[in-house]
């Protein structure tokens, strides 16, 4: 595909842009030099997409899959702007979204997000978040994740950690999703350089001390048991629970549109247990329990089962369709303590 994007106009979203575009390179590089380091090379494949022909934007994600060290990666920058459509209360959205599923079940999965959102009044705000996901706990490993963050967002790390307990928090398990949380919401103060500070600093300590943690567990050269394999299958299907359930950026950035679908659906593993997500259905309220029940019959009919690219597809129809016939239920998705109007946002008035 060659490539046509455009970028928004503004200044602030190009500093964003050029921000997010850095960390994404950072973490990508980091992640293929660990894997040199561990002479398992893997590489991440750039992938394109545009919004509206790139007339509003589109992004590059950075892939891989079923490599020595990742089974499923995805670090993805984004931009869609509405510069040239006067009614569009939202000016730009620009974001890193990225998730890392290691093979090793002893390595954490990470999800880091950090997100500027302007509207064309001039006003505009971060969502900033990272969380590790172990399927094998490691204490030192949480805290050292805790610690940086907190080195790097001081004043704010609080507020953070409890709005990404709250966020992570799964309802119908009772239990998280991820041992450390950070997110901080519609995030702005009276200083524009230091909120980009604090973005561009989260986002370097996240990257950074991830892949710190990564290498510890490369190099520690634990054992590898089946119970620890199982917990890691567990675990991801636990992970495409709450993704595919609760995850209000996941859900509400497939009901803004269908033009990048297999990126939005990039923080699914490669593989879950269809007969656990089966055994959670009874615990889910209603209409939730009727989109966990469309989700299942989706997949194959086998366990543990794959999650490629078609799948990856139809969940993603299946989700839309299941908010098209439920909209209230998008009130049931997970919420810090303010929730986005991103749907909204995106929508042009009547």
């Amino acid at each position: 595909m060659s490539s046509t994007r455009t970028t928004a106009q503004s200044p602030r979203a190009a500093s964003a842009l050029q921000l997010v575009t850095t960390l994404q390179q950072r973490f990508v590089r980091g992640l293929e030099a660990l894997a040199d380091t561990q002479n398992s090379p893997q590489s991440f494949q750039p992938v394109e997409w545009l919004r509206d022909e790139g007339v509003h934007g589109g992004g590059i994600r950075y892939e891989t899959a079923d490599g020595a060290l990742i089974g499923r990666g995805s670090v993805n920058v984004s931009q869609v702007h509405y510069d040239d459509m006067a009614e569009k209360k939202l000016g730009s959205a620009t974001a890193i979204s990225t998730i890392i599923h290691p093979l090793n079940p002893l390595a954490a999965s990470v999800h880091i997000h950090i997100s500027w959102t302007e509207m064309k009044s001039g006003s505009g705000y971060w969502r900033i978040m990272a969380d590790l996901n172990p399927a094998n706990e490691n204490p030192a490993q949480r805290q050292q994740f805790l610690d940086a963050l907190q080195a790097a967002a001081p004043a704010q790390f609080a507020e953070a950690t409890a709005q990404g307990d709250r966020y992570f928090y799964i309802p119908a398990l009772q239990r998280h999703r991820g041992v450390a949380h950070f997110y901080l919401e519609q995030f702005h103060s009276d200083d524009p350089q230091a909120d980009f500070t604090l973005a561009e600093q989260v986002g370097q300590s996240a990257i950074d001390t991830y892949i710190d943690l990564f290498r510890q567990t490369l190099v520690a050269d634990q054992p590898i048991t089946e119970a620890a394999r199982t917990a890691q299958l567990a675990y991801h299907t636990l992970y495409f629970f709450q993704v595919l359930t609760l995850d209000r950026g996941t859900t509400t950035g497939l009901l803004v549109h269908d033009q990048n679908d297999i990126g939005i659906m990039g923080s699914l593993p490669a593989r879950i247990d269809r007969d656990l997500l089966q055994s959670w259905l009874a615990q889910m309220q209603p209409p939730q329990d009727q989109l966990l029940q469309a989700l299942i019959d989706t997949l194959p009919a086998a366990s543990p089962v794959t999650i490629d690219e078609p799948i990856k597809a139809k969940l993603a129809a299946t989700v839309r369709r299941h908010y098209a016939d439920h909209p209230e239920a998008i009130q049931m998705q997970a919420s810090g303590h303010v929730t986005p109007n991103t749907v909204e946002n995106h929508s042009t008035p009547c």
